[in-house]
């Protein structure tokens, strides 16, 4: 695949809610490290298709209210990650969206969110940026090290996963924890 296809994908997983990011740009990361294309590059291609997609969402939250996290909401994982979030936002705001993106599905649910609770866009739009930068360059970077590490790119792959995967699951299993026995009004969180 040539540099400039392998780009439009990574854009167009970006820009999809809940389609592989991490795993697209975790390959990415490791094309970089084999000189196939430039790291930076990656990292402000995932942002611009992450931002696009956290406008997508925001603008679902501020048309649908709460009843844009209705299908987030069905199952106790994500019910966790949209109660944490809410929690949060109302205490520490722009800080912890970007913190949430860190988390699976933090970024569709922090956007969702502000945008139901109708955070204006000049206040969103610099931390939703801002959060998809950092957020790409952090599955780009561990990929461009397994890369640099290993010769192999399916074994630069693979240790890098693992490495992302020890990183991820125990912050979300905390989280998930933390907030097992908790539910969120939304009429609350609404007004």
């Amino acid at each position: 695949m040539s540099t400039a296809a392998s780009l439009i994908v990574l854009f167009l997983v970006a820009v999809v809610p809940l389609a592989p990011t991490e795993a697209v740009l975790i390959g990415a990361g490791v094309l970089a490290a084999s000189g196939q294309v430039p790291l930076y590059l990656v990292v402000l291609v995932a942002a611009a298709g992450c931002l696009l997609s956290d406008m997508i969402n925001f603008t679902a939250g501020r048309r649908m209210g709460m009843r844009a996290l209705d299908k987030v909401n069905r199952n106790a994982k994500a019910r966790s990650m949209v109660v944490w979030t809410a929690d949060q936002l109302a205490t520490k705001g722009e800080t912890i969206l970007i913190a949430a993106r860190f988390l699976p599905a933090g970024g569709i649910v922090g956007a969702l969110l502000t945008g139901a609770l109708k955070w204006p866009l000049r206040r969103f739009v610099p931390v939703a940026a801002l959060g998809s930068a950092l957020w790409s360059l952090y599955p780009a970077t561990v990929g461009y090290i397994g890369g640099q590490l290993v010769d192999e790119a399916w074994l630069a792959m693979l240790l890098s996963f693992g490495v992302a995967t020890l990183i991820s699951v125990p912050i979300g299993m905390a989280i998930r924890a933390r907030n097992a026995n908790r539910t969120l009004s939304y009429a609350e969180a609404s007004s």
